[in-house]
């Protein structure tokens, strides 16, 4: 059974890189043509507004770990960020700030 599909293995081979390169100029004219459609459009708010719409976020302590999301699927690596500046730190990856929230009593 697997002698007959050597051919078939071997064209697949044999073809492989030159289906990759097809793939990928497709996909990239696709990622091209979906930007150029976003950029058009200035009804819409960018990504970077809409993130900095969010308030900063108020912690409790020196340092706090950013993950994005609360559900995984939609997060990032776990970012741990230092808030010992006056101005509000920035996740590298999502772009929310946190501050760091001073109790005085």
């Amino acid at each position: 059974m697997a002698a007959r599909r050597l051919p078939d293995l071997a064209r697949t081979l044999t073809l492989g890189p030159f289906r990759y390169l097809s793939t990928e100029r497709s996909v990239s004219a696709l990622v091209s043509e979906h930007t150029a459609k976003w950029m058009q459009d200035t009804s819409k708010k960018s990504p970077m507004e809409l993130i900095n719409e969010v308030p900063p976020i108020k912690a409790e302590g020196r340092i706090v770990a950013c993950e994005g999301d609360n559900d995984p699927a939609l997060g990032h690596p776990i970012e741990f960020i230092c808030l010992d500046l006056p101005e509000p730190a920035v996740c590298k990856y999502c772009g929310l700030r946190y501050v760091q929230d001073h109790h005085h009593h």
